[in-house]
């Protein structure tokens, strides 16, 4: 089955990351490697959960880097805090759960990370412990709809 394209109204932004703007060091693993304060509007209709995903699809690996994996949101959640202990972690491509700062290469030029937004038709109620592939796989049928927020890291 062709996937649709589900882009309307949800928005994803950040109070510490312009769009296409640098990532501050304080979010990075250079800085204190906290998570940066997201929020999200325009929330669709029938939603009934909302999943996070963090990828770096510039890192010198087969699948890039996921730094970020967080689901099973409820459908009220309009924002994480900095330092976000909401929702159910997922696993970074280190194979630890929670958020690891951006760390690009040194020398590798500027490298772009996905702040995904997923609104979901249904809580999934995921188990701990799925990292971005299995998260896809287990969404993929129920995102009504998704946004992203880029931010740019250098060494």
């Amino acid at each position: 089955m062709p996937q649709e394209l589900n882009a309307a109204n949800l928005e994803i932004t950040s109070s510490a990351i312009d769009d296409h703007g640098r990532i501050p060091e304080r979010h990075t693993s250079d800085g204190e490697d906290v998570s940066p304060a997201l929020s999200w509007t325009g929330k669709p209709e029938g939603t009934r959960s909302f999943a996070l995903v963090v990828h770096d699809p510039d890192a010198p690996l087969v699948d890039g880097f996921t730094h970020w994996v967080l689901y099973n949101l409820p459908a009220d959640t309009t924002e994480l805090d900095e330092g976000a202990k909401d929702g159910t972690p997922g696993l970074n491509s280190m194979g630890k759960p929670g958020y690891a700062g951006p760390a690009p290469p040194p020398g590798h030029g500027p490298h772009h990370y996905y702040f995904w937004v997923y609104a979901l038709d249904d809580d999934l109620d995921l188990p701990e412990g799925l990292d971005r592939r299995a998260l896809i796989d287990r969404i993929e049928d129920h995102v009504i709809e998704q946004a992203r927020l880029i931010g740019v890291y250098e060494h």
